[in-house]
């Protein structure tokens, strides 16, 4: 029996030797072997002409550090939704979230191709929003629309077509190799100045999730129960939009679209630490992020020396776990 009062403070407190850990062997093993001693050169002694010590500061380090921020972005957007709209399937790729994002990041690369970094997240951010309000419309619209399988086929639906839409704009108009980066996630190739933007972004949509973590408890157990306890629901409903908009935007416009991270680490993780969003919203954000950093590390050695993409082994795991919910809950409202 898992005690889920000392598992929330053990994961907090082992999250920082554990994210020391996988950053090492992010690192450490790739189509170049670098030995352990040039990681500690390269921090301590670094040198410009070095080819090692180059790789390591201009590409493994970035890309360790950005599966780790984007793996707890994503799992804590995911967290956030399935709280928010007490559906267990809610997250932000089979929502639309990600799709949106992508689609007006075509649209930027087309019609505006010389955005910044920091215009860049902000459309990806436009985008997050975008998504969301067409799929939770179509919900609003459709009878039993928002019951979590309808709500899913709609978010894919409206995903897959936001999708595809994007794919015929940036073929038509001659952009797919530039946006083909955001299409499948490719961690290798993590613009360094975007990642130092992403922190910020990111940290503000962590402060909000943290910030409605208690609302969404009881928001969680039903709306009649936290409005009969006087909380604003729709005021805690939109805060907690804006910080999966944040959290998503950021994360989408740093590596592109990754799938089921949001879906299944929300779920693991309330196995272990229980409802209280208290615990389950940062919590979900360290093991999202070891997560997606563990399984960027698998990709190498799966077709080695080639690199796997890293959506394809998210998707081995998170489609089955997928059907697994749908077998187990059906369409009930639960999380």
């Amino acid at each position: 029996m898992v005690n889920k009062n000392r598992v929330p403070k053990l994961i907090i407190f082992t999250a920082p030797l554990l994210f020391v850990l996988v950053i090492f062997l992010s690192i450490l093993f790739g189509a170049k072997s670098i030995e352990p001693m040039t990681i500690w050169n390269a921090i301590f002694h670094y040198h410009a002409d070095n080819v090692d010590h180059a790789i390591i500061q201009s590409s493994r380090f970035p890309r360790a550090l950005g599966a780790l921020l984007v793996g707890a972005y994503l799992a804590i957007s995911g967290a956030l939704m399935q709280g928010m709209t007490r559906n267990y399937l809610a997250s932000p790729s089979i929502m639309g979230v990600t799709d949106g994002s992508v689609f007006v990041i075509t649209l930027c690369m087309v019609f505006i191709p010389s955005l910044s970094s920091y215009q860049m997240i902000s459309a990806s951010m436009i985008g997050s929003a975008l998504g969301a309000i067409i799929v939770f419309g179509f919900g609003n619209l459709v009878r039993n629309g928002l019951s979590p399988i309808r709500l899913a086929i709609i978010g894919t639906v409206i995903g897959t077509f936001l999708s595809s839409l994007s794919a015929a704009i940036a073929s038509y108009f001659q952009v797919s190799q530039n946006v083909s980066f955001w299409y499948n996630a490719r961690l290798h190739q993590i613009d360094p100045s975007m990642l130092k933007l992403a922190i910020p972004f990111g940290v503000i949509g962590i402060i909000l999730a943290l910030y409605v973590s208690k609302s969404i408890t009881i928001l969680s157990l039903g709306e009649d129960i936290s409005i009969a306890l006087g909380q604003r629901t729709k005021y805690i409903k939109v805060m907690s939009m804006l910080a999966v908009i944040f959290l998503t935007g950021t994360a989408v416009a740093l590596v592109g679209k990754i799938g089921f991270v949001g879906l299944i680490i929300p779920h693991m993780t309330r196995f272990l630490v229980g409802i209280d969003y208290k615990w389950v919203i940062p919590c979900a954000g360290i093991v999202g992020g070891l997560f997606l950093a563990v399984c960027d590390i698998l990709s190498r050695f799966i077709n080695y020396p080639f690199e796997t993409p890293i959506g394809v082994l998210t998707a081995i795991i998170g489609v089955p776990f997928f059907l697994y919910l749908i077998r187990t809950k059906g369409g009930k409202n639960v999380v």
